[in-house]
Formats: C-alpha cells, sequence, structure tokens
C-alpha cells in the first residue's frame, strides 16, 4: 500500500503549476502581472478542490489523512453511477447536507474564475462545459484510490457550483 500525504500532492501540484508558468513566461518573453494574478484565483481554486476531493474529511490527530493507494484493492472501482442513490446511505441529514453543499460550494469559485482566467470560456455554456469536464477528470483520477468513490452525484453537484458561479460572475460584470 501506498500512502500519498496531501501536502506532497499539493506540493507536486505547485511545481507542475509553476513549471507550467514558467515555460509561458519564457514564451512570452516576460511575465503579465496582472494575468498572474488572475491566474492565482484559479491555481487557489485547484488547490482546494484537491484537498477536497482526493482526501478525507475528517482530520486525524489534527492532520489530514493521506490518500492510499493500493494495486490489490484498485478492483473493482468505487463508483456510483446512479444519481442520488447515495445521498439515501447518508445516516444523518447533516453529513448528507456536508456532502450537497460541500460540492456545489467548493466549485463556484470555478463559474467565477474560469470566464476571467480564459477568455473565450465567454458564455454559460462553455464554462459550465469547462467546469464538468474538470469535475469528470477528478472522478476519473479518483478511480484508482479504494477510499474514494467515483460518484456521478459529486458531478452533477459540482457542475450545478460552476453554473452558479457563472452566474454570480455574470451577475457581477452587468453592473
Amino acid at each position: 500500500m501506498v500512502e500519498i500525504p496531501f501536502l506532497a500532492l499539493e506540493a507536486l501540484f505547485t511545481l507542475v503549476w509553476l513549471a507550467c508558468r514558467i515555460a509561458v513566461w519564457r514564451r512570452q518573453g516576460g511575465i503579465d502581472w496582472k494575468r498572474e494574478a488572475v491566474l492565482l484565483l484559479m491555481y487557489v481554486n485547484l488547490a482546494v478542490i484537491i484537498r477536497f476531493t482526493f482526501f478525507p474529511l475528517a482530520l486525524e490527530n489534527g492532520h489530514v489523512r493521506p490518500l492510499l493507494f493500493d494495486p490489490a484493492e484498485v478492483m473493482p472501482f468505487n463508483t456510483n453511477l446512479v444519481p442520488f442513490a447515495r445521498l439515501r446511505d447518508y445516516y444523518f441529514r447533516a453529513d448528507q447536507l456536508v456532502n450537497v453543499v460541500g460540492n456545489i460550494a467548493m466549485f463556484i469559485p470555478s463559474g467565477i474564475a474560469l470566464p476571467i482566467v480564459y477568455k473565450r470560456l465567454d458564455c454559460f455554456w462553455k464554462v459550465v462545459g469547462t467546469g464538468a469536464l474538470m469535475s469528470l477528470g477528478i472522478e476519473i483520477l479518483q478511480l484508482p484510490f479504494f477510499t474514494r468513490t467515483t460518484d456521478i452525484d459529486d458531478l452533477i453537484f459540482n457542475t450545478a457550483g460552476v453554473a452558479i458561479g457563472y452566474g454570480i460572475y455574470a451577475l457581477v460584470r452587468k453592473t
């Protein structure tokens, strides 16, 4: 079994982000600080998404529990492809609410940041489609980790969060 610590994965994400940004700066011949400040919104949003989609919510001794990978436990994949079926499995209504609201809230910043960062994402459907693809990518990446569940509900709620975020962006942009 391989344990992947939270800080190690976030550090890897940060290094990949910085490598990509450095490649862009070299290609463009400099740094556009205003664009980098806006891109920082997306970086922070993605870092938060990584935390809550790959690592257990509950802390252990005040620390984020590691992501576990065990090749012997990969198959069968832990999936739910029936919409809203697992919502009935929660013993406490508060846990159900945390799941729904958390999945929506986590992606609201994506719906705001995507059209700001990427000018080509200039309408509701492009932003929501991109957000849905981001969520789908996360759900697929969770497949080999037996402690995580690939769930259609997450895809639905995450996409709803992106749609709400875009609605907020559109309202603010119009004023």
